[in-house]
């Protein structure tokens, strides 16, 4: 068979596999197949340590580009085995007004305090990292390759239990969060504020916004390529991690979500809770009454929880 054969046929085959979902971007077993090695980190700058940790800016490798990130680091000497540690995955922030020490600082501080390394990636394109902002996490795998790779940057420190590793994930965190946990079974649990975590047809009819019309919204391509989830329900099973709940094999979940949350409706999170009791995972979900997106009014009770939780699990 001819180059030029092969390579048409692969031009006609393409446009179905992607109808079909397997052949997206974010396909969870395209994704499963794919490698993410990360690297040793690497000190950028040192901050001004914590209460009983310090603090610094860290970079590592994904994709070939520079990510920077927070690093936290409890003192004294690791427990046996080493620290256990959490890769902290923020929600959205526009990609120019995000800076690394800026955002999230209450949250990290309280799971610093408690003993464990904390990790939180300013993905492609926020603050000084290297590369394109890739728009959301739900139109391209880029951010959960950012952050998969974090995982596997944060097991070159010796102080890190490898075994003993967590992800937390607020807001659209919360969708890297669930994606990456279906990707990679080495994490062993996983907490998520407000998540953006429903199957695609709950996303699109629970956040209207999801139909624009400009044909440069990374949405817009989605739709262009795969179609509504409604008329192609395969596609979306083979790129939504809540297809996968079954491979979770027992890992635990804890989700929290306000019923007032004007930007993320609680019932993606009340979805989420429901899909893994169908599949017979672990999960917990926490429901706060008239509070926002943030969970300010109960933060420092969401933040025990969680601490709680992290504690018990890795």
């Amino acid at each position: 068979m001819t180059h030029v054969r092969i390579a048409l046929l692969l031009a006609l085959a393409s446009p179905l596999a992607a109808a079909q979902g397997t052949d997206h971007p974010l396909s969870i077993e395209r994704m499963r197949a794919r490698t993410y090695p990360g690297s040793a980190l690497t000190t950028r700058q040192t901050l001004a340590p914590g209460a009983n940790y310090s603090r610094q800016v860290v970079s590592y490798q994904s994709d070939g580009l520079r990510i920077n990130a927070l690093l936290t680091t409890p003192k004294g000497t690791p427990p046996q085995g080493g620290w256990p540690a959490i890769v902290f995955n923020h929600g959205y922030v526009p990609p120019r007004a995000y800076r690394t020490t800026e955002r999230y600082v209450a949250y990290v501080d309280a799971f610093a305090r408690a003993g464990f390394v904390v990790l939180k990636p300013d993905y492609r394109g926020h603050g000084s990292s290297q590369g394109q902002p890739a728009g959301t996490a739900y139109w391209s795998p880029e951010y959960t390759t950012d952050v998969l790779n974090a995982v596997s940057s944060l097991k070159t420190l010796p102080a890190v239990n490898k075994a003993r590793l967590g992800l937390w994930g607020h807001s659209m965190g919360g969708h890297i969060t669930l994606r990456a946990m279906v990707v990679n079974p080495e994490i062993k649990a996983g907490v998520i504020w407000a998540g953006v975590v429903g199957p695609y047809d709950l996303l699109f009819s629970a956040l209207p916004q999801w139909g624009r019309s400009d044909p440069n919204d990374p949405r817009a391509r989605l739709l262009a390529t795969l179609g509504r989830p409604e008329r192609n329900p395969a596609a979306y099973r083979a790129i939504s991690p809540n297809a996968y709940l079954a491979d979770l094999n027992g890992r635990p979940l804890q989700l929290h979500h306000a019923t007032g949350d004007t930007h993320v409706p609680y019932r993606l999170s009340k979805a989420l809770a429901d899909g893994l009791k169908a599949a017979r995972q672990p999960v917990t979900l926490y429901t706060y009454t008239n509070d926002n997106h943030d969970l300010s009014r109960n933060l420092n009770t969401a933040l025990d929880r969680s601490v709680a939780f992290f504690k018990k699990h890795l």
